[in-house]
């Protein structure tokens, strides 16, 4: 595939470089009976972006597909008739084992469910490295997409953890963007205080990047949320940074800022949003059951992107 040499993109933008490659790929859509998921393959289809695999009720998926008037016979959709949402999760994560598909996407089953199977020592999909959540968020007042990392995986990591999560965020970055990504460590203030665990673990990521540890990117930190993304709040504090006021990607501290910042993103600021697990021998699309067929459409554009420079 093309590199396209493009530093400012919007989330629309991804479709035009899933387009450089020269084949498609293949989607192993674990329980697939579900309107909206429906709607995002129907979508896919349409623009011709890739091949799936559904697994779930085959009558429940003909009942739906017929509603939305999408063709399942067509030769880019097959259909493996599953009984149990267990049993849609394993075939799916299997094909993905075997390299009979290239990217797992959940449809309407639980999330356990899929990473269970993610995680089977036999035929599931981990590597030596964490698995951690990537977003990338197109936000109306932002001229750059905004990456957060982890809203949905690792709930309280180490500094060790950080940096494997870090370097999982910039791989998905790189095969979305031709320049060098700017991550914050964010914290609730700028300065290192040994009471506040955030800090030291931002300052220590800095040393890790500075001396080769992390790599592909620039990072620093701690930073506090605004001056790591407004150049305003950063020279105002007087902060002389690569980083500060220009962050590319934002790695928080624990889950649970990483959740209250990315629904902040959507409901406050009217962002659109792709999500990926990064760190898996395949990408991972995680996308929630209450998601629209947009987020799941551009979650799994972001997928492909990945899948192909695995």
């Amino acid at each position: 595939m093309k590199n396209i040499e493009v530093d400012n993109m919007k989330l629309t933008e991804l479709q035009e470089k899933l387009n450089q490659g020269d084949d498609k790929k293949t989607v192993a859509l674990a329980q697939a009976a579900d309107p909206e998921v429906l709607k995002a393959v129907k979508t896919a289809i349409e623009m011709k972006l890739s091949r799936f695999k559904l697994f779930g009720d085959i009558e429940l998926i003909r009942k739906y597909a017929d509603e939305l008037s999408l063709d399942i016979h067509q030769s880019d959709i097959e259909i493996i008739h599953t009984v149990s949402n267990r049993e849609a999760a394993k075939h799916a994560v299997q094909n993905v084992h075997d390299n009979k598909a290239d990217v797992l996407m959940k449809g309407n089953l639980p999330t356990k469910e899929v990473l269970k199977q993610v995680l089977n020592k036999e035929y599931g999909l981990r590597t030596n490295r964490v698995l951690s959540h990537v977003s990338v968020f197109d936000i109306p007042n932002q001229d750059r997409l905004i990456y957060l990392t982890d809203a949905a995986m690792n709930v309280t990591p180490e500094l060790d953890v950080k940096a494997q999560i870090i370097q999982n965020a910039v791989d998905v970055y790189q095969n979305v963007q031709s320049n060098t990504p700017k991550v914050a460590a964010l914290a609730a203030v700028e300065v290192v205080n040994p009471q506040m665990k955030a800090t030291v673990d931002a300052a220590a990521l800095s040393q890790m990047q500075n001396r080769g540890q992390i790599t592909g990117c620039m990072v620093d930190g701690p930073l506090a949320f605004d001056n790591a993304v407004s150049r305003e709040s950063a020279e105002e504090k007087g902060i002389t940074s690569e980083v500060a006021g220009q962050a590319d990607i934002l790695l928080v501290p624990e889950l649970e800022t990483g959740n209250a910042l990315y629904k902040s993103f959507i409901y406050f600021a009217g962002a659109k949003v792709a999500s990926v697990i990064s760190g898996a021998a395949a990408p991972i699309v995680l996308t929630s059951r209450s998601d629209t067929h947009e987020s799941k459409l551009y979650s799994m554009i972001l997928a492909l992107l990945t899948a192909f420079n695995k």
